[in-house]
């Protein structure tokens, strides 16, 4: 029988329900928080320092930061950049350290800090992290950063299919694993399609950025793991 657990947090609104001490948390938000931190780093990005203010993150640009700032699914105005993970591919931020604010995946990352270990997770680099994770002894939570409090679908989406990839080495601590698993299987041969119906990507569409949804829906693209480390988030050093 297993001793790990892994559950998942729908919404960073319930995480008081959960106990994060000892174990290892992953932060999702598919679109396009998470996708854009795995892409950075992997794509030379230095560090990356996730802040949950408009305020913090121009604290930051003044001290020398690339500063990137989304709200409503748009670049926020002032800033570097916004949230799409092909500026997080562009030459200008090899080497850089990024400073970034959005919506709902940074507030999900700073509310998870009890956790023994803060990774990130994202469908681009999701073989990589499936097995780190196997080799792992803590219970494993994953944060879904939802849209303003409330589920989602894309997060819930990758949460099923990391469950699905563990559920040999890891007991469900609760349903919330097992209808997450479920979702996937049902979606795993059109992911993309399956995302595109979803509300956020929808939000997105009107924004022209379909590129970005088809981009983040692909699997395992990248084996960089980000892993916070003080403030930042560096890659794993597996």
């Amino acid at each position: 029988m297993n001793t790990k657990t892994i559950d998942v947090c729908l919404t960073p609104d319930l995480l008081h329900q959960y106990d994060l001490d000892g174990k290892i948390a992953v932060i999702v938000d598919i679109l396009r928080a998470t996708s854009c931190m795995v892409s950075g780093l992997a794509n030379g990005v230095k560090e990356i320092v996730p802040v949950s203010t408009l305020e913090e993150c121009l604290a930051l640009q003044k001290i020398g930061y690339l500063a990137a700032a989304e709200r409503e699914g748009a670049k926020a105005n002032g800033f570097d950049m916004g949230n799409s993970p092909f500026e997080y591919m562009e030459e200008k931020v090899k080497g850089q350290k990024v400073a970034v604010t959005t919506t709902n995946g940074t507030l999900a990352l700073n509310k998870s800090l009890a956790a023994e270990q803060i990774l990130v997770g994202a469908f681009l680099n999701i073989a990589a992290l499936t097995e780190y994770l196997k080799t792992q002894t803590e219970d494993v939570i994953i944060v879904c950063a939802g849209w303003k409090g409330k589920f989602n679908l894309e997060d819930t989406l990758f949460a099923g299919a990391l469950c699905y990839r563990l559920r040999d080495q890891f007991e469900f601590a609760c349903d919330a694993p097992l209808a997450a698993e479920a979702m996937y299987l049902q979606a795993q041969n059109d992911i993309f399609g399956y995302m595109k119906n979803s509300s956020h990507a929808k939000r997105l569409a009107k924004l022209n950025v379909i590129k970005d949804i088809e981009f983040c829906s692909q699997e395992s693209i990248y084996d960089v793991i980000p892993v916070l480390v003080g403030e930042s988030l560096f890659p794993l050093e597996k």
